[in-house]
């Protein structure tokens, strides 16, 4: 109620544990800088992960939730892509946090739902994997209304009547529905597989392959698409050009690393993954 009683509220987090909560009477002093703060200009309260510190560091991992007054913002958001998601460094500096505006990490569920269950990791990648994807459907979008009225310098040909254009943009229109196709399976699969209390580490190990897949085929159909589209995708006023750059940025995100495909290789190969993540 103390956060969402305003219907204002915005709460900003970041996912590394970053910062160190020192024990002290009623709750934690809590200092820190965080990466990724995105949508930091517009928070009303901050959520970053710490390591509990009670007479030395402890292992424990929690939340910690204070008002945008208490938290200090760096403006060194100047980036090549995600421009508008603001996503500025976040520090606090000896900020007390009371107890009641903490959460562990990593709980154990309190609901019987299905949902509750998953990996939390397969839940936030999840939430990550799906915006080149969407960035890619809004690029084929632009580049059907583009190739509607524009044609190659001299040539009196629409694109959208050329059939290269016509065989390429079918082919990038199947493999970004197969990628999305392929992640709502894996994740559907890995549901199925909680639900039934099964072992998850093959349905999770094929759902981060299905993640890193969905980056790498919208980055394919994008670049394909402003290939396709000609020396008009480089200016600021094509909305491919800002497409490419977003798509490109958001694919840096450590859940769609290639590195799944080490991992997927190999599950397939029988190996030992104790010692990998995903």
């Amino acid at each position: 109620h103390e956060i969402f009683s305003d219907p204002g509220a915005f709460v900003v987090s970041s996912t590394g544990a970053l910062g160190r909560a020192v024990r002290v009477p009623g709750g934690y002093s809590v200092t820190g800088r965080w990466p990724f703060g995105s949508g930091s200009p517009h928070g009303t309260w901050f959520s970053p992960i710490c390591e509990v510190d009670d007479n030395g560091p402890t292992g424990e991992l929690v939340f910690v939730l204070a008002p945008r007054r208490d938290v200090v913002l760096h403006d060194n958001w100047q980036v090549s892509g995600l421009c508008a998601t603001g996503s500025v460094d976040f520090e606090f500096r000896d900020v007390f946090v009371a107890d009641r505006l903490t959460y562990r990490f990593q709980p154990e569920p309190t609901q019987p739902g299905t949902l509750y269950r998953l990996p939390t990791r397969s839940i936030f990648t999840f939430t990550v994997a799906t915006v080149p994807l969407g960035i890619a459907s809004g690029a084929i979008d632009d580049f059907v209304k583009l190739a509607s009225s524009a044609k190659r310098s001299g040539d009196s040909v629409l694109l959208a009547e050329r059939e290269l254009i016509q065989s390429q943009l079918g082919q990038i229109e199947a493999r970004v529905s197969a990628s999305r196709a392929y992640l709502r399976h894996t994740m559907t699969v890995l549901l199925e597989a909680v639900e039934a209390e099964c072992d998850l580490e093959a349905p999770r190990v094929d759902y981060r392959l299905a993640c890193t897949f969905a980056s790498q085929s919208a980055l394919w159909a994008i670049g394909l698409l402003t290939e396709m589209a000609g020396a008009v995708a480089i200016a600021r006023s094509c909305p491919l050009e800002r497409r490419e750059r977003d798509a490109r940025a958001a694919a840096k995100h450590i859940a769609m690393s290639p590195a799944a495909y080490i991992t997927g290789g190999k599950l397939r190969l029988g190996r030992d993954l104790t010692n990998v993540a995903f």
